[in-house]
């Protein structure tokens, strides 16, 4: 019997902290979700916002399994910190060139999935390493603790959807959280991440910072000009 228990609980520990992990870290993926759901017609939302959280679920499955290999070559950050900042902008950029709620032609569920699941793979190269140190190397285990953190994901985008179109700002605010974690996931490249720490340790909080108001700036800029045209 205690033997027994003590297996279950070895297995459930784990779990637990694998759901945990995975729902502290996707505040920001719901963001990015509850945006792209935010530009399709209101029948096409809940589509969007389920299917791309499930894929995202699974592509993040997957790089979980090669995290620590993945995380280590340099410059792969520097990357996807620009993918943000372009993902961040362009979010913004649609939600003010539709005018009085009016849906852009060119918004499609298939885009709206498809800006989710890059985004998700790209946001969650930090947000794995933790998932993967807690399920420690098992599988099934790992599968099983991300596919339990799916319900809470969808959740949590539908209810931002909900305040993004009752207060547009939170669209604006989602946009700047984009470009700051962009920033962030520059300077910890282990490319300059060294020199960062040992010459210029301010870069931490300027270049997030900075990141988050040029998608501001540049996102409504090209909203504007939009409009204007």
């Amino acid at each position: 019997m205690l033997d027994a228990f003590s297996s279950t609980t070895q297995y459930l520990i784990p779990l637990a902290e694998i759901v945990g992990i995975n729902i502290v870290l996707s505040g920001d993926n719901a963001v990015v979700i509850a945006m792209a759901a935010s530009t399709l017609p209101v029948g096409q939302q809940k589509k969007a916002i389920v299917w791309g959280s499930g894929a995202a679920i699974v592509m993040r499955i997957l790089l979980t399994l090669t995290a620590v290999a993945l995380l280590s070559v340099p410059y792969l950050k520097l990357v996807g910190s620009v993918v943000l900042i372009w993902i961040g902008i362009r979010l913004l950029d649609a939600d003010a060139s539709n005018d009085e709620g009016e849906i852009k032609s060119g918004a499609s569920l298939l885009a709206a999935i498809r800006t989710i699941l890059f985004a998700d793979v790209v946001m969650s190269l930090d947000n794995v390493l933790g998932v993967a140190a807690a399920a420690e190397g098992n599988i099934p285990l790992l599968i099983i603790g991300l596919g339990l953190s799916i319900p809470v994901v969808i959740f949590g985008a539908n209810v931002l959807l909900r305040l993004m179109q009752r207060f547009p700002v939170i669209i604006t605010l989602g946009a700047v959280l984009i470009g700051y974690v962009g920033g962030e996931m520059a300077v910890s490249d282990p490319a300059i991440s060294g020199w960062v720490d040992l010459n210029f340790h301010a870069l931490q909080a300027i270049v997030p910072i900075a990141c988050g108001a040029l998608v501001l700036l540049v996102g409504k800029f090209l909203g504007a000009r939009k409009k204007t045209a």
